[in-house]
């Protein structure tokens, strides 16, 4: 089980190196790292990053596990800011990245400087410093438009987007890694992650906490296409968990290889929708007139997207244990709660 994993970890501590610390899934991590006691270096150059996300971490955590945090600043596009954080560290969980299918089709040259550029820094440092194992975010992007559902990993399409040729590229120096250097990696192609710490703001804000903002202030929720396209909605500790059996597996066939991150399961736009519709209200009445706005496919989106998540349950033991309904029972609160004025 999985809480009898954590308790491992706890027992034998290490050294974590977490970029995009300051970022919605780096901070997850990092919370979680440290109420298992590890020690863990955070980077972030805070482009998307932000200051308060790591204050939340540290009023949620212990003032002595704080203490074992150590924040830096800087980006995976220097070279030697790599070297220097990755200087005895055992594993790296690399989420740094310009994260956006529509921000890489304005700025691809941006998106590959982060995403290819940087992680291929990131990878080099590792490797030159004896990190034991580097685990990094893929996505599903990557499958494009392979019309198979679920989304299994060796069978991907072609890329729609120059965010997912960022991903795809990252998978192939990973793989090329492991064959040149015998750096062990393991890629995470997660597919819609949210929960605690993910931003509202902005043009590319992800659509949950969004249209949860929209709905609070009464402002239209707009839905692009017809609302039946489909997204498998990952609550964040799923992608915590997966990402430290996937640090710390001990099989050697379980390494080296790229894996599905969701909750198993598709849900509509529309669907989406009713469901925040249905759990606001409670607390917003008038919420229960609310109607969402359709308008144009947006260009470079796919229109279905599930997960199979056999091959990590098979070799990592990965068992989500949120589905979109637990998790949004879970974040609400803290979604309502970060409401801009």
């Amino acid at each position: 089980m999985f809480e009898n994993f954590c308790e491992q970890i706890r027992q034998e501590p290490k050294s974590w190196l977490v970029t995009g610390a300051a970022g919605f899934i780096g901070s997850n991590l990092l919370e979680g790292l440290l109420n298992l006691e590890q020690s863990v270096v955070g980077l972030d150059n805070y482009s998307t990053g932000k200051g308060e996300t790591l204050e939340e971490v540290r009023q949620v955590v212990r003032a002595e596990q704080w203490k074992r945090f150590t924040m830096l600043e800087g980006d995976v596009g220097d070279i030697k800011t790599c070297s220097r954080v990755c200087q005895g560290v055992d594993v790296v969980l690399h989420q740094a990245a310009l994260a956006s299918v529509p921000g890489s089709m304005e700025k691809p040259l941006d998106s590959h400087a982060s995403n290819v550029t940087g992680f291929l820094n990131l990878v080099i440092a590792a490797k030159d410093c004896g990190v034991k194992r580097f685990v990094y975010a893929s996505s599903c992007a990557v499958y494009g438009d392979d019309p198979g559902l679920p989304k299994v990993e060796g069978r991907i399409g072609r890329c729609l987007s120059p965010y997912a040729v960022t991903k795809l590229m990252d998978e192939l120096y990973a793989e090329v890694a492991s064959l040149c250097y015998g750096l062990e990696s393991v890629g995470l192609r997660y597919f819609n992650v949210f929960g605690p710490r993910q931003d509202a703001e902005g043009a590319y804000a992800a659509v949950i906490p969004k249209w949860i903002e929209a709905m609070i202030k009464n402002e239209p929720v707009y839905i692009n296409g017809d609302g039946e396209t489909s997204r498998d909605f990952c609550y964040v500790a799923n992608v915590v968990q997966a990402n430290l059996l996937a640090a710390l597996t001990e099989r050697p066939e379980a390494v080296n290889q790229v894996y599905n991150v969701g909750a198993g399961e598709r849900t509509t736009l529309n669907g989406l929708f009713q469901m925040l519709k249905e759990r606001l209200s409670r607390h917003y009445p008038s919420i229960k007139s609310a109607a969402p706005v359709y308008r144009e496919f947006r260009a470079g989106d796919v229109r279905h997207s599930c997960a199979d998540i056999s091959k990590a349950r098979g070799l990592l033991g990965y068992e989500p244990k949120y589905g979109v309904a637990e998790g949004l029972d879970e974040a609400l609160e803290w979604y309502r709660g970060h409401v801009k004025s």
